[in-house]
């Protein structure tokens, strides 16, 4: 009885390290800026694609985050940086709307709901890029899953890491399903406002993301030298 409490602890502890740090509300706020104007059927996809890939990165790097990482010669900063560059891209398309209302509707005004229409290829990569990397699994919930399972005392606390992440998945894939009760009831001048609103909120992510990165380096040459 001891142990299972132990293991209920473990997991309270890891699904709320995972899930804080992922933050899927959010990511939900995010989804509905950069999809303002898509069908349900779309979203889902969309939404479905995003914690599919996500999930997948975050099991790979629970298993083999430390090996890939050495394999390439990876730093955890280097992939901050990374992350933060590729998001501020993103936010500044979205503060000038370059995906924005004008692009995004004639994008999706003949939407058929197909999976090879042009507006297909444009959800899918918005899936890949920017919501499963680097906003759902990024550098921080990569390295929480990393360190999480690295510390892990039993087969048993890894197991449950990977529960935590399932879960946080759920969380994500259903906040941002539901993210349309949020679109409907802001008309289409508060789709606009939102989402240069959040496209500014993720530039300023995405430079912490860099200044993260590059103070992490700068500490670790003073430490080296």
């Amino acid at each position: 009885m001891g142990e299972i409490t132990t293991l209920l602890n473990y997991l309270l502890i890891t699904v709320a390290a995972i899930f804080v740090i992922v933050n899927p509300l959010t990511t939900a706020f995010v989804f509905m800026s950069l999809l303002p104007y898509a069908s349900d059927r779309r979203r889902e996809q969309v939404a479905r694609r995003a914690v599919l890939m996500s999930t997948s990165i975050f099991f790979v790097f629970a298993l083999l985050g430390g090996i890939i990482f050495q394999l390439f010669g990876i730093t955890l900063e280097a992939f901050r940086i990374a992350g933060g560059i590729i998001l501020f891209g993103i936010a500044m398309g979205m503060i000038r709307q370059g995906t924005g209302e004008s692009e995004q509707s004639a994008l999706l005004e003949g939407d058929d709901d197909g999976d090879h229409s042009p507006a297909a290829k444009h959800a899918q990569s918005l899936a890949i890029i920017p919501l499963a990397i680097p906003f759902i699994s990024g550098p921080g919930s990569i390295a929480t899953v990393m360190i999480l399972t690295s510390e892990a005392p039993t087969i048993w606390h890894v197991g449950l890491v990977f529960v935590a992440i399932l879960i946080t998945a759920f969380a994500c894939y259903y906040a941002m399903l539901y993210s349309r009760v949020l679109v409907e009831r802001l008309g289409d001048s508060g789709k606009v406002i939102v989402t240069k609103v959040f496209g500014l909120i993720l530039a300023v992510i995405a430079v912490q993301f860099v200044i993260n990165g590059v103070s992490d380096v700068w500490l670790s040459m003073a430490a080296a030298a």
